[in-house]
């Protein structure tokens, strides 16, 4: 591994270290930053700023990313269609708090990301490899024995593709080496599983985010 810090990395560091490396996250954040400088400079800064007529302000707001999931009712506005510019971000990439810098790795940022909860698990996707599984359940019949059968027949066919080595599960130990060398090939634009390691700052860096205990 190039980088000592990696190893120490939790699961919500890595999903930092790919986030931070996505052009768009880039781009979005050195708006954002801006943004905020020029409404600091006209209405004052947080907490003594002129609250009122800051979030009358367009450039405050953006069309609502997720209105489901705003962080509360100073992220929202009278309008319900638009997000204040801090939680826009939030809802748009995946977490609770001030938009983090992305020139900083994981271990220098002041205080951990505070992640949104990973997005819900597709279960219409085509199977892709071995260890992807598809079911069927007849929504007729009652629904509580057919997912007890469906966890048995799961679990014994993980451990299955674990005997044959094809398909061990997931863990921070057991990635920790693939994820850093998807950062090497981000870094240097460079390598085979150049097309993954993309995906990884566009979508996988939430998927890492299944591996925390609270998803499982």
């Amino acid at each position: 591994m190039q980088d000592s810090h990696l190893i120490d990395l939790d699961i919500g560091g890595w999903a930092w270290e790919f986030l931070r490396r996505n052009p768009q996250y880039q781009t979005d954040y050195h708006e954002f930053v801006s943004v905020w400088q020029s409404l600091e400079s006209d209405y004052g800064a947080p907490p003594n700023r002129d609250f009122n007529r800051w979030t009358n302000d367009p450039r405050a707001t953006r069309p609502a990313w997720d209105p489901s999931r705003t962080t509360g009712a100073t992220c929202t506005t009278d309008d319900e269609e638009r997000q204040l510019i801090e939680c826009w971000m939030g809802a748009k990439w995946g977490f609770y708090q001030f938009p983090q810098n992305p020139s900083l790795p994981a271990w220098e940022l002041e205080s951990p990301i505070n992640w949104r909860p990973a997005p819900g698990f597709r279960l219409d996707r085509p199977a892709k490899s071995p260890a992807d599984i598809q079911l069927s359940f007849d929504l007729a019949l009652p629904l509580p024995a057919q997912l007890e059968a469906a966890k048995s027949y799961l679990i014994s066919k993980q451990a299955a593709l674990r005997r044959q080595g094809e398909a061990a599960p997931h863990t921070l130990e057991n990635r920790r080496e693939h994820w850093a060398g998807l950062l090497a090939m981000l870094d240097t634009e460079t390598g085979g599983l150049l097309s993954e390691a993309r995906w990884m700052t566009v979508q996988g860096y939430r998927e890492i985010l299944r591996l925390l205990p609270k998803n499982i």
